[in-house]
């Protein structure tokens, strides 16, 4: 793993899964889920939930909600 990313883990469907991600991105989730007044860990449950319609990996849906908290979306 790229020294330039941090990697946590979750429990996702009962089954332990890990994530590795650019610290800027777990900054801005870890600022979303405060702002949702919820853990890291409830908002990586529901973005989990929300991209399995879309057939996205978890670490592309992650990036990409961070993504929209960073511009307001």
């Amino acid at each position: 793993m790229s020294r330039h990313l941090i990697k946590r883990s979750f429990r996702l469907a009962g089954h332990a899964t890990s994530v590795a991600l650019e610290p800027a991105f777990w900054g801005e989730l870890e600022a979303l889920a405060q702002q949702k007044g919820q853990s890291l860990a409830a908002l990586v449950v529901s973005v989990d939930e929300a991209r399995a319609a879309q057939g996205l990996p978890l670490a592309s849906a992650l990036r990409l909600a961070a993504l929209g908290h960073a511009r307001g979306m």
